[in-house]
């Protein structure tokens, strides 16, 4: 009998959205995983009904499921895909809120997010929030030890004529799932080899 070997599989977890059912972040998250998905990738989807859980603190002692559910789909990822309203110049603070929860990961053999790709998307209705909020959350994923990848895609949620701001930026969006799928078969085929060594 022949072993066949499975073609392995990258995780992806993707959290983000709004309050706000369909947002534009709601709906460039699902976009993007749509693309991880078409290239191989299992993912797994946080909206803001999963990640409204109180205020991050340490001293709380067992977090709720909610917060459970989160840590351990953070800890199986190969890679996460981040999806942000800019909120006055940041991410909202669901969404930062869902990040320092990750803290949860500190004790971990592989710590917080280390050594995976980070995809961070922003939508707001003008172009100096995706700026500036995309800059925080890629200095939050350095703060988690995880790689942002090279391209972050903003997003102006005000269309312009009849053009669907998701719909055109689905070419970035299909580059930075690239991005973060390719690292995290890069990171497994490494491992594998020193595994084989």
């Amino acid at each position: 009998m022949i072993a066949v070997e499975r073609e392995w599989k990258p995780r992806i977890l993707g959290l983000g959205g709004t309050t706000r059912p369909a947002s534009t972040s709601e709906r460039a998250l699902r976009a993007a995983l749509d693309f991880a998905e078409r290239a191989g990738a299992q993912t797994d989807l946080l909206l803001a009904d999963d990640l409204a859980f109180p205020a991050y603190a340490p001293e709380r002692g067992a977090p709720e499921p909610r917060v459970e559910r989160l840590v351990d789909l953070a800890r199986r990822a190969d890679g996460v895909i981040v999806a942000s309203p800019g909120f006055h110049g940041g991410p909202s603070g669901l969404i930062k809120n869902a990040l320092d929860h990750l803290e949860e990961l500190r004790g971990d053999e592989r710590p917080y997010l280390d050594g995976r790709a980070i995809g961070c998307i922003v939508c707001a209705a003008g172009w100096q929030a995706t700026a500036t909020t995309l800059a925080a959350l890629r200095s939050t994923a350095h703060a988690l030890r995880a790689w942002p990848t090279p391209l972050g895609v903003t997003i102006n949620s005000t269309p312009a004529g009849d053009v669907d701001p998701v719909t055109a930026a689905a070419p970035q969006l299909g580059l930075l799932v690239e991005q973060v799928v390719g690292l995290a078969r890069w990171r497994h085929a490494a491992a594998e080899v020193e595994v084989g060594a």
